[in-house]
């Protein structure tokens, strides 16, 4: 009997170290209905390809969207938005003809303009415009473990809390992270949530403990966006900000005329096929 079953093409793309598989979903046709199996089979570490998440390229009829695209967790749940993934997808979907270098696409989030930069040295960095935030709060005083913390929200497409504190470096980010993640104050949803330490008024240092992988993260895009806009409403920062992540990449954010823009490194790493009988799919 063949090894060789049924297969699917896939690129292999990461976004400061965000990682994830996509699929272009105008050859593979998987149905939506399937997408979040795929996506927890795909991402698992020993029988899988392994990534932070998995989302599908497709084409579109609305009206102004070059495209749109799917996006989940690697635990199989649906995000709304990813600012380190959909500047993968910009890139990737301009690369294999999808889009011009500068376009729009759709997620659950609303549309996300995203613009492959061509000249100077950001050449082949993309940059995003998010949706436009929402909920920001901040102030905010929880009880965690009894006792009092003190934290700042936005929604950013996904939602994110924020804590400032003075040692980063060994701060617990998968501990603490966990309890504001599930806190009863952000259920039955739960949220991202972001731990910063300010430098000046134009750097800050950042990790981030996501929802849906339920742990630390290298980077995450709409984490950084939520952490420079509260940083800034607080008076810590100006409208332009670089974010030194956990995996050693910079991420630019820019606030103009109440728009957040995303700026950052977005790499293929490999393209393969992927078996979909060795994967139960």
């Amino acid at each position: 009997m063949s090894i060789f079953s049924t297969s699917i093409p896939f690129y292999k793309m990461q976004g400061c170290g965000n990682d994830f598989v996509v699929i272009d979903n105008r050859e593979a046709k998987v149905a939506e209905a399937d997408m979040a199996d795929w996506a927890v089979k795909v991402c698992a570490r020993a029988f899988g390809v392994y990534a932070d998440g998995l989302f599908f390229l497709e084409e579109t009829d609305v009206p102004d969207l070059d495209y749109r695209w799917h996006f989940f967790n690697s635990d199989g749940s649906r995000a709304e938005m990813c600012g380190n993934a959909s500047r993968c997808a910009g890139k990737l979907a301009h690369a294999i003809g999808l889009a011009p270098a500068e376009h729009t696409f759709g997620t659950d989030a609303g549309p996300i303009k995203a613009q492959v930069l061509q000249d100077g040295p950001d050449a082949g960095r993309v940059k995003v415009q998010l949706t436009p935030p929402q909920g920001l709060e901040t102030n905010i005083e929880i009880d965690v473990d009894g006792a009092p913390l003190t934290i700042h929200f936005a929604d950013t497409g996904v939602p994110h809390v924020v804590v400032f504190v003075e040692d980063i470096e060994n701060y617990d980010v998968k501990g603490m992270g966990a309890k504001i993640r599930y806190h009863e104050h952000f259920a039955p949803a739960g949220t991202n949530v972001n731990f910063a330490e300010v430098k000046d008024d134009a750097t800050m240092l950042l990790r981030t403990y996501e929802r849906g992988v339920e742990d630390e993260t290298y980077a995450c895009g709409t984490g950084a966006a939520a952490t420079q806009l509260i940083a800034n409403t607080l008076g810590l920062t100006g409208p332009k900000a670089d974010l030194t992540t956990t995996g050693g990449e910079v991420l630019t954010i820019f606030l103009e005329d109440g728009n957040v823009f995303l700026q950052g490194a977005a790499e293929l790493t490999f393209k393969g096929e992927m078996y979909l009988e060795a994967l139960g799919l």
